[in-house]
Formats: C-alpha cells, structure tokens, sequence
C-alpha cells in the first residue's frame, strides 16, 4: 500500500518543478504521469492519483512569487538540477573489456520502428556514445512466422527512423546476406551430434514437447543428419517437410528450450534476395552466430528475450565461443498505445489506416509527423533508465516532455472547434487589436486580431456560458443570448475582468480547419487567417485546445495533426 502522504509530497515537488520549467502554471496530467511513474501501484487506481495530483496542482498555482521562490527554496533549488541531470546519468554501469566495446540494434524490417522500440535503440546509442564502443546496424530480416513479414520499404523507414532519433550507427548488416555463414556453422552443430534433421508436423512436435517425449528422429547418427541436411539445401523437401532442431533436454523444465528449432524451410519470397534460399535460420541461432562473428560485446535488448539468451549461450558452448554480456530492460508501455506492429501492418495493407505515420500506429514515423520531437523521445526514455520494473505510463508522461521543448518557441492561435457563428448586437466599434504570438515572451512577434460584429464561437462554450457575461480573449465582455435557438452576444464593456475567457475568430478572416485526432477521427473548426504566416510542417498552439502540427496548407482551408494537450 502506498504512503499518501509520501506521493503528495512527491506531488507538490513535480508540481513545483512543472511550474518553474513552464514559466506559467503547473499541469495537473504532467504531475500525474510522475506520481505513477514513481508510485506504479498507482496506475490501478487513476482516479485516486488523478484526485491528489489535481489538488496539489491547484495548491501550487495559487502560490505568489514570493511563496513559489520560498517553497523551491525549502526544497533545495540544487535538488531540481541534481534530478534534472541524474536523468542524464540513469544508465547502469557495465563492465568493459579493454577494447572499445560493440554493440548492436538488430530491428526487424517489418514496418516503421515503433515507440516500444525507442528503448532498445536510444539505450543502444547511449551506451555506445558513453563508453566510445561502437554500435552495428543489423537488419534482422530472416524470414519469419506468416504474420512477421519483411518489408523492402520498412528498410528505408527504419533508416528514415534512426536519422531523425539521431541514433549513429558506424556499419550496417544484413542477416539475409549472410545465410552461407549461417549454413556454415548449423553444419558444424550437427557434425558435433548437436543437431538433428526432424520431419515430425508442427502438432506432433508441439505434443512431445510438452509432455517431454523425444522423437524417432532425434537417434539418427550425425552422417545421417549430415545427408538430410544437404537435402534441405538442395530443395528436396517441401517447406515444413523438414526443420532443423537443437538437442538440449527434453526433460527440460521449461518446455519452450526442449530441442528448440533453428533452421526451417520457406517458400515465401524475400523482398531484398527473392527465392534465392529456401532454408532459413531462426533469429536465436543467427544472433548467436553473428554476435560472435561481429565481434558485438554487449548485448542490450528486452528481459523478454531471456530464453533467446540462454539459447545463445548454449549454442556457444557447443561452439565453444565466449559471447557477449547480456543487459535487459523491462517492458516500456504507454497506456494509449495499444496496437501491436504486426496489427498496425494489417491496417496499413487493408488500407484502413493512412500509412505507417498513421497515428494510431504510434510509429516514430506517426510521431514525427504529430511534431513530437526526437530529443522528447529520448528524454522519456532516459527518464526509466534501464529499470527491470514492467512499466505502463499515460501518454501524457511523453507530452510533458515534448511541452518543455517547444511549449516557448510555438507561436499560438485561436481556434474555434465546431464553430458556431454569431454577431455582436451594439458593438460600439471595430478595433484591431495586437495580440503576442508568444505570450511568454512578449517581445516576440505579435499578429493582429481585428474585432467585428461577425464573430465564430466554440459551440461547446457558447452551450456552456448560456446566458453568462464572458470575455471575448483579448477583445471585449459580451452576454451570451439565453434563448438556445438565438446565438447572439450583447455587448458588455471592454474593461478586461476575471470572467470565463472565449476563444474566438473573426468570421471575414476565418479559414475552415480540420485536426486529424490520436483516434484517426478528424475535428472541424475554424482558425485565425494569421496562422497562413506559418509553413507546412511547423507547430502552432491553439489556445485552450492543444498544440497541433500545421500538415497542408490551402486557399480556404488548414489541415493539421493533433500533437497533444
């Protein structure tokens, strides 16, 4: 059971340091996705942790200068930098040989790299850059199951994918290169009486080792195998006729390492060699071959690959080969990232999906194109280090950090979803009206708001304020009409009070927007023409509503991505 009032504590201190890094006001979700990356229970009770960090938050803004420095200062302003830089320093020491060490990313070109595997490559660069090692590329493009299957454009995407994570990699391989290398020594392994050519059906095998039960095949002497093994090269047997297995136990505890198979036959055609090779090595075997061969020192991937280890080491003592240090990390998920690659790779083909920068993907690919930014990417990964824990955090723990970056350096906007139009009865004038595009730093750029009569409301807030005095943001105080069929605003004053504030846009200057959700639903609205200063592919906020990614530009129309909150 938790400690409350240790996760307030812990709570007021994010709170705090969201606000001083914003230069504003802390958010509530941002202080949440801390408290249950730090308190994991806590993702079993949201409401709870959603409660505490809401009413520390608040307790925290309400602070005035002179309370917020005096509140940092009880803390220990140094203990803000030592957590900030700590996250530079979470990578867990490592034993290093005396030459520089290697180490390896071994993606398997299925698609765009996904976020889940974010980890494995920016844990791979920094290790490589912390101890001056070397890091290898190595596609992972064996021919796998029916539903893993390589793609000749995912190359490119992963390559596309590593460039802009600025991952550096000093050589590139590719395991579909190297199958005379594999043969090679998947010969030496049966010579040695360590490997078998099996021909019982996937059910038969499936049923003896779970009950422990070895085959007839696995007593043939290693010259027999050695002739059932040049059959399988010489395409004398059908795909799934013949395998390749490897002796170790069939009293083995664990049934998935009873006499596993390393070598199988495909038919299926390979998008870089075509049909040039039918029998194909299993991806444990040829790691265990290429990780010696490349000269790979440490091995960094998942703790759920830690029957591939042990496969390795076992195929290295037949060998007699001294391999690499294995170092694993724990499952990194993000709450709203349920779909697996393989899924995404149906919806991509079906056509359900846009492509692989789909965002429902949450591919790198998807992320960049929502202007999520590589160095929040690595930040958010840095931040669990290479933890064991099995963690699932909120997306909003990812956002938070791409807020910190671009949050000052975004111009905004004002944006009306589902716009409702309406006209301000008795406005005693027109004004133009300058308006900072980067509040935080007035001195930037500013644009023009040019108040009128015809004005677009949210109809959400038009619903909620019925009847209410509220402020035109940056404009005037008007009172919305009681009546739900009537959508006119009376004019009040100009003075600026502390009322509900309202986004609003000129009607004469207003461009139709449309906002491609998370979801793949798509938002209508409408924005401030000034936004048509902007390029394709730059950021804008728009107030009250959230950052978004400008995707296409034209005459009367804006079409943007949801980037986040």
């Amino acid at each position: 059971m938790n400690d409350i009032s240790e996760i307030e504590k812990r709570a007021f201190f994010h709170a705090l340091r969201n606000r001083l890094e914003h230069n504003h006001v802390a958010n509530a979700k941002a202080v949440m996705g801390k408290i249950i990356q730090e308190f994991p229970d806590m993702k079993f009770n949201i409401k709870l942790a959603m409660q505490i960090s809401s009413e520390i938050t608040e307790k925290v803004n309400k602070l005035n200068s002179e309370g917020f420095d005096k509140a940092i200062s009880g803390i220990g302003e140094d203990k803000f930098k030592r957590e900030h830089e700590s996250r530079k320093n979470v990578l867990s020491p490592i034993d290093i040989p005396n030459k520089p060490p290697v180490f390896r990313m071994a993606p398997y070109p299925s698609g765009s790299l996904h976020i889940g595997n974010s980890r494995m490559i920016i844990l791979n660069d920094e290790y490589s850059k912390k101890y001056n090692g070397k890091l290898l590329l190595v596609m992972d493009d064996t021919i796998g199951s029916e539903e893993k299957v390589p793609l000749l454009e995912s190359y490119d995407m992963i390559l596309k994918d590593l460039k802009w994570m600025n991952v550096e990699y000093s050589n590139i391989f590719y395991k579909s290169d190297r199958l005379e290398l594999f043969y090679k020594w998947g010969r030496t392994v049966i010579e040695k009486g360590s490997a078998y050519v099996c021909f019982c059906t996937s059910e038969i095998l499936r049923s003896k080792r779970e009950h422990g039960v070895e085959c007839e095949h696995r007593n043939y002497k290693i010259n027999e195998n050695l002739k059932l093994w040049d059959k399988m090269l010489n395409n004398e047997y059908k795909a799934g006729e013949a395998i390749v297995r490897l002796k170790s136990s069939m009293k083995d505890p664990n049934p998935a390492f009873r006499d596993r198979v390393i070598f199988r036959i495909s038919d299926r055609e390979h998008p870089r060699i075509g049909k040039k090779y039918r029998v194909w090595p299993l991806l444990e075997f040829s790691w265990a071959i290429d990780d010696v061969a490349l000269g790979v020192t440490h091995v960094i991937r998942g703790k759920d690959l830690v029957i591939e280890d042990e496969m390795e080491k076992y195929i290295w003592k037949i060998l007699g080969w001294n391999g690499p240090e294995f170092i694993h990390y724990g499952m990194l998920r993000i709450a709203e990232a349920k779909l697996s690659k393989s899924k995404s790779m149906k919806e991509v083909k079906s056509g359900e999906y846009l492509g692989w920068d789909d965002p429902r993907t949450w591919s790198l690919s998807s992320l960049r194109r929502r202007g999520i930014k590589p160095e929040a990417i690595r930040d958010f990964v840095l931040s669990f280090g290479t933890s064991l824990a099995d963690i699932e955090v909120p997306a909003e723990n990812l956002y938070s950090e791409n807020r910190k970056l671009i949050d000052s350096i975004t111009p905004r906007y004002m944006y009306a979803e589902n716009g409702a139009k309406c006209r301000i009865i008795d406005l005693p004038e027109k004004k133009e009206i300058s308006a900072p595009l980067y509040p935080d730093d007035p001195k930037k750029e500013t644009k023009i708001l040019y108040g009128e009569e015809s004005v677009i409301l949210p109809s959400e807030d038009i619903e909620m304020h019925r009847g209410e005095i509220i402020r035109l943001k940056d404009f005037c105080n008007v009172k919305i009409a009681t009546d739900r069929n009537c959508n006119d605003l009376f004019f009040e004053s100009w003075e600026n009070k502390k009322i509900p504030r309202i986004q609003w846009v000129n009607e004469k200057r207003a461009l139709e927007c449309r906002i491609l959700q998370t979801d793949g639903t798509i938002k209508k609205g409408y924005v401030e023409n000034e936004i048509l200063r902007e390029s394709e592919g730059n950021m804008a906020q728009f107030e009250r509503y959230g950052f978004v990614r400008i995707d296409k530009i034209e005459k009367d129309n804006i079409y943007c991505w949801y980037s986040h909150p």
